[in-house]
């Protein structure tokens, strides 16, 4: 299912939620929305699912393959819901829950319940959950719960999958696993995907691509790579993970720079070195105060040594850490591989 947004806007009241939002998204793709709570993200992925109207002060279309669903209800959608609290049945097992929308359906489209014994049988293999049918949702972990959610969604045969901040409830080793899982699955069933999160390396890890959205306006569309690494403004960079922001007043009188034209610049941690305090391009100089493993690089965190208050963090690969053979109380010098300022397009 191709679906096109074209100039919503959404009012509750005199609050404006959504402002003229445009957003095209390819069918079978992994679109993720993603921006701080009450950015409008879930209110926009409501508007799609039917749960949210286009109502009279409002202005805007919706279409599903270039036809306007913005005034259909939500059943006339043919789309798959799943929440953050999975909204399972207590009362029903693992498989009644899965075959509910089945058995649900007018009784000229309902299968019989042979095919519908065969449908649910499928779908917890392809969960992983076979061998959990007669369970109870309260017999299930939180991610277990999540995947029957996920099932019962899918059980219908939905042409788009929403999904409204569906990790948000799990630890974040189960986390991890279940991105990976629904990557997998989704790129396997191929059914176009609109995923909520607020969680920026959840959108970076699953999403073919992100929309960045803040205070009811898109702030970017592209790749995980384009959004991260080519961030349009500073909003983008700084809710997209670490930054450190160096005042152009700061840089060393000395440091071998031809590009210093703005007042202020954002780079990221990675983006950084750290070299011999009498290297000719080091930005400034700094003492190390903490060094961090994190997995698969190491994070050192230093101080101005102009100012102790001024903090730099700085993320080196193993090999780059080990071979500098740095030292907490090492006075150093930073140099960067990239200067970014969103003055009037200034930085390198």
């Amino acid at each position: 299912m191709k679906i096109e947004v074209k100039n919503l806007t959404k009012y509750f009241g005199n609050f404006t939620a959504l402002q003229d939002i445009n957003l095209d998204i390819v069918e079978g793709e992994l679109l993720a929305l993603l921006g701080p709570s009450g950015s409008g993200k879930t209110t926009l992925l409501r508007m799609i699912a039917g749960l949210e109207t286009v109502d009279s002060v409002d202005k805007g279309e919706i279409l599903f393959n270039n036809i306007d669903v913005a005034k259909k209800d939500i059943k006339d959608r043919d789309i798959g819901f799943v929440f953050q609290h999975y909204a399972l049945f207590r009362h029903m097992t693992v498989f009644e829950n899965i075959a509910f929308g089945l058995r649900v359906k007018p009784k000229k489209q309902r299968l019989s319940n042979k095919e519908i014994e065969e449908k649910v049988t499928k779908l917890l293999k392809l969960i992983q959950l076979d061998g959990f049918a007669s369970r109870f949702p309260w017999q299930l972990s939180g991610g277990q719960r999540q995947r029957v959610a996920l099932a019962r969604a899918l059980a219908v045969e939905p042409k788009v999958l929403l999904l409204d901040e569906p990790f948000g409830a799990l630890d974040a080793k189960v986390r991890t696993d279940l991105r990976r899982w629904l990557k997998e699955l989704q790129e396997e069933l191929g059914i176009t995907t609109i995923l909520v999160t607020h969680d920026q390396e959840e959108a970076l890890e699953v999403a073919n691509r992100i929309v960045v959205i803040n205070k009811g306006k898109i702030e970017q569309i592209g790749t995980p790579e384009d959004v991260f690494h080519n961030p349009k403004n500073e909003f983008v960079i700084n809710f997209l993970g670490n930054v450190n922001l160096f005042h152009a007043r700061e840089i060393e009188d000395g440091a071998n720079l031809e590009d210093i034209t703005a007042n202020k610049y954002l780079i990221r941690p990675h983006e950084l070195e750290i070299v011999d305090i009498n290297d000719s391009e080091a930005i400034i100089h700094a003492k190390v105060k903490y060094i961090q493993l994190a997995g698969s690089f190491v994070k050192v965190e230093l101080t101005y040594l102009n100012d102790e208050k001024r903090v730099v963090l700085v993320e080196l690969a193993h090999y780059e850490f080990s071979d500098k053979n740095i030292k907490k109380g090492d006075i150093v010098g930073i140099r960067t591989r990239k200067l970014r300022s969103f003055e009037d397009g200034a930085g390198i």
